[in-house]
């Protein structure tokens, strides 16, 4: 089995902290994958009060820092899943998507889930360096 050669794993304490033992950014051959960001806040890791719109903010906040943290940002987001407790906010999600993506905005995948608590959770695939 041959080796990976550029595997960097990185993370922030800009975004909220993992929730199990796996790596916040990993970036290899120029893209940085990005791990599910939930609503939950930088340091302490506590879930944000607040409904839809505030949970979905701190979700793409979390992204972004992440992003940022690979030396990046989401302007440079390839693919994008967001995971949605309810597909009743999937307009809302939309809007603030648009926000935050940009005028060239990447492939997504929005998919309904049974999330422990939380309303959204969203990971990346993002063109870094």
């Amino acid at each position: 089995m041959g080796s990976i050669v550029s595997k960097v794993c990185l993370s922030t304490d800009l975004a909220s902290p993992p929730g199990g033992p796996y790596s916040q950014i990993v970036i290899h051959e120029g893209l940085a994958y990005l791990a599910g960001c939930t609503p939950h806040a930088p340091g302490s890791g506590g879930l944000v009060d607040g409904g839809f719109d505030e949970q979905a903010r701190r979700a793409f906040d979390n992204l972004q820092a992440l992003a940022v943290a690979a030396g990046t940002d989401l302007s440079n987001a390839l693919k994008v899943t967001v995971y949605l407790r309810d597909m009743d906010n999937f307009q809302a999600m939309n809007k603030l998507f648009a926000e935050y993506m940009g005028a060239q905005p990447p492939v997504r995948t929005t998919l309904p889930v049974n999330l422990p608590g939380f309303e959204i959770e969203i990971d990346a695939i993002v063109a870094a360096g």
